[in-house]
Formats: structure tokens, C-alpha cells, sequence
């Protein structure tokens, strides 16, 4: 998870349209038994009795939706395959379980109808334009806490089904690896796609990447920023501590296994996923949260497929030069060498007067909202300012401390320190210390400063 500067996104809506063309790969009972059975234990088990069909997709989400078949309607849970892998049985039934009790309560034509209208507002939110937004975000905001009741609802519904603890582990859980995905696994395709490549072992490599206590550090931390940026009371899902404070303190009824359910063919499901979130090539190939749908030209035959864990490791690591996001620290300070733009950089937070800098590197920020902007140029800001300061440490004889991230460094006495969050804690709190002790450790910083 390299940290580097972050386009803004306003955070998605829970609820998803889904198209005629079905997003995902199918599962049929015949084909995945187990699977079938979970699912059909959870629906009885919540009363779920509509017709339901299964999919899987490439990303970590799980969302119900209504389509149309064949005679009428049906619904279709759609359930990530990063989750599939990652969530214990028991795990993914409190999430089989929650997103079937919200559909069941909370899935009429009224709750439908206003998550269309809510849709429509956030849209009004979007781009650099927005007059709408102080009637929107009124509006929003007024219908949010409906939809985070639903929502607490449902995991109590969970709860009773499967017990708090599973509810309580997977809502956990299912925060940490969406937010890794978005940080790590994402990125290695985009990188690989843009050289004309794709990852075959893409899950496996990110099944490795979740056993990695660096990198739930950070998705936990990512986790809490996403949610705190939720300036206009879009999302309709409670953040993970708010679920977490609501759950009911009750043991696990039912045990489903501590282990992954497992799929059968798994090879060929991951090859499927991996190929379609590499090329979305074509309507309903994949999905994202908010219904819309990704496209490109490519197809999986334009791509030649690798092993990601066989790549030298120094693949995905920062250049000689500290990348991109040193050099937009350089350009933003108007300084050419990277030591002395991280000491303007410092001595700009050191006055408060770091967000133009910020705004320098991402001039994007300015379209933000002007709640979320100084919350997002502080990230903005650090990512850039510890893609220049690793390079300095790796340069003085620190080493990465993991595989997956670029700022987080082993000290040549064994310290970790993760650079991404001692910078945000250093730009958002204007005392620049911590890192003027991190540069006395490299002499030749030091001495260029002098």
C-alpha cells in the first residue's frame, strides 16, 4: 500500500442497481454444493424465501439486488471472492445472514424508491459544480440515519442467526480486506495491465498480503479515514466502530467452520475474477458499489498473464528517485533536490501553511468539498512527503519491512516505522519533530540541510 497522493472520491452508496446483464460469474448448486448449502441455510434461517441466485464477483463486496428473470423476478446475492477466501465460514454466513435480513426488511418499493432518490442527490455532488449541494446534503444527510438503523437491523438479525461473535469478527474483517484491496490488489493489476500483463495468483498473493500485520494496520487506518470523509452524509453504511458499538453481546449459536468455505475449482473461479477486473470487458463483467459499471477495450487474450509472487519484489517498490510521489513533492516546494523539499515541506507545517502545498501536488483539492479538504490534503501531503523520506532512510541503510508497502521501514536497530502514519499525525498536529528525528539518522540529509 503505497502511500501516495489520493484522488477524492465521495464515499458509495450501500444500495446497488443491478443490471439485465448479471455482474459476476454464476454459481450453480451442481457446481459449488457447499456454497449453495451456506446460502440456503442462511435464506431459511432468515426467512428469506424469495428466488435467489448467486454470483461470483472479482471485488470484496456482498449486496442483494432485485432482477428480472424469466417469469418475474428473483433477487441476486452477489458475494466477492476476496471475501469467499478470506472470511472463515462462520464469518461469511454472519455475512450471507445480514445482507438477507436487510433485503427482507428493508428491500420493498418504498426503501427502493428512496435509494434511487438518494442516488440521484449524491450525483448532484459530483464534479466541480455544485450548486445543489447545501439542498442535497441537507437532504442527505436527513435520510442517512434511516438507512444506518436498517443497517444495525440487519446485523442484529445476524447476530440472532449466527451469534454476535461471527457478526462482530466479520464486520471487522470484511472492513480490513476492502480497504486492503482498494490499497494493494488494485494497484497490482493497474500496474501489471499498463506493461500488458495481468496477475494469475492475484488472491493468492493478496491471501498472503491479509496474513501480514502491516498491512491490517494500515487498512484499519484507511478504513477510518474513508468514513470520516463522508462530508455529505452519503453512504447509508455505519462505520465499522458504530456497527461494532451496536452489536449485542451474545456468544456464536451456530458454527460453520473456522476455516474458509473453499470453492471447488478454485483455480479457474480466480483466473475468471482476476481476468475481468483486469479488462471489465463489457456490460455486467464486474461491478462497483452505486451500480455503476466499469468498461474497457481490453480482453483477457490481449493480456499475457504472470505470477505476481514470482516477480522480483523491487517490482512494485519505489524508483531510484523516489517516484512520483517524491517528485511532486520537489515540483510543489519548487525544490530540486528531495532533502531540501522535505525540510521546505516541514517547515511549512511547522507555520501551518502546508495545505498549499497539498493543493501543488493534487489540484484536485480544490473541487473537494470544504469540509473534506484539509482532511484529504493532509493525506495527500504525507503520501508525497513519505514516498521522499523513505527514499532517504533507504538511502542511509533502512530496508522495507514487508513486501507490500512502500512506507513502512525496518531501522538498522529492527525499529518499523510506519512513515504514512507518523506523517499524518505530524501534518494534522503542525509539529514537525518526529520527522527532524528521523532525518538526524540519515547523515546526508542532515548535512545537506546544513
Amino acid at each position: 500500500m503505497a502511500a501516495l497522493p489520493v484522488l477524492w472520491m465521495l464515499p458509495a452508496l450501500r444500495a446497488v442497481v443491478i443490471p439485465d446483464a448479471l455482474p459476476g460469474r454464476a454459481v450453480r448448486p451442481d457446481d459449488q454444493p457447499e456454497l449453495s448449502a451456506l446460502v440456503r441455510d442462511m435464506a431459511e434461517r432468515t426467512g428469506f424465501g424469495a428466488p435467489l441466485l448467486v454470483r461470483i464477483l472479482p471485488e470484496p463486496v456482498v449486496l442483494t439486488g432485485r432482477v428480472r428473470v424469466a417469469g418475474g423476478h428473483a433477487y441476486a446475492l452477489l458475494l466477492g471472492l476476496p471475501l469467499v477466501r478470506a472470511l472463515s465460514t462462520t464469518q461469511l454466513a454472519a455475512v450471507i445472514a445480514h445482507e438477507l435480513a436487510l433485503e427482507r426488511h428493508f428491500g420493498d418499493r418504498r426503501t427502493r424508491a428512496l435509494l434511487a432518490a438518494r442516488g440521484a442527490l449524491a450525483e448532484r455532488l459530483e464534479g466541480r459544480v455544485r450548486p445543489l449541494a447545501p439542498l442535497a446534503a441537507a437532504l442527505l444527510r436527513a435520510t442517512q440515519s434511516w438507512f444506518w438503523q436498517a443497517e444495525l437491523t440487519a446485523d442484529a438479525e445476524a447476530a440472532r442467526v449466527v451469534g454476535g461473535t461471527a457478526v462482530r469478527e466479520s464486520v471487522e474483517r470484511t472492513a480490513v480486506i476492502e480497504a486492503a484491496f482498494s490499497g494493494i490488489a488494485q494497484e497490482w493489476v493497474e500496474d501489471l495491465v499498463e506493461d500488458g500483463t495481468y496477475p494469475l495468483d492475484l488472491y493468492e498473493a493478496f491471501d498472503l498480503a491479509l496474513d501480514d500485520s502491516l498491512v491490517l494496520d494500515r487498512a484499519r487506518r484507511e478504513d477510518a479515514e474513508d468514513e470520516a470523509l463522508d462530508v455529505y452524509g452519503v453512504t447509508g453504511h455505519p462505520p465499522t466502530a458504530v456497527r461494532l458499538a451496536a452489536l449485542p453481546h451474545t456468544g456464536t449459536h451456530a458454527a460453520y467452520g473456522s476455516a474458509p468455505l473453499g470453492l471447488r475449482g478454485a483455480d479457474a473461479v480466480a483466473e475468471w475474477c482476476v481476468q475481468r477486473l483486469a479488462c471489465a470487458d463489457g456490460p455486467g463483467s464486474t461491478l462497483q458499489v452505486g451500480g455503476g459499471v466499469r468498461g474497457s477495450a481490453l480482453r483477457p487474450e490481449d493480456l499475457k498473464p504472470v505470477r505476481l509472487l514470482d516477480l522480483d519484489p523491487d517490482r512494485f517498490r519505489l524508483p531510484a528517485d523516489g517516484g512520483p510521489g517524491a517528485a511532486a513533492l520537489r515540483a510543489a516546494t519548487r525544490r530540486t533536490s528531495t532533502v531540501r523539499a522535505l525540510y521546505a515541506a516541514l517547515d511549512a507545517v511547522a507555520d501551518t501553511d502546508w495545505y498549499r502545498l497539498a493543493r501543488r501536488i493534487d489540484p484536485q483539492l480544490r473541487w473537494l468539498p470544504a469540509a473534506a479538504r484539509k482532511a484529504v490534503g493532509s493525506q495527500v501531503l504525507a503520501g508525497a512527503m513519505g514516498a521522499a523520506l523513505a527514499l532517504l532512510l533507504l538511502e542511509a541503510g533502512w530496508t522495507y519491512a514487508g513486501r507490500w508497502m512502500n512506507t513502512v521501514l525496518r531501522a538498522p536497530d529492527g525499529t518499523v516505522v510506519d512513515l504514512y502514519e507518523v506523517l499524518v499525525t505530524v501534518v494534522d498536529g503542525g509539529e514537525p519533530a518526529p520527522v527532524h528525528v528521523l532525518l538526524e539518522k540519515t547523515g546526508n540529509a542532515k548535512a545537506e540541510r546544513a
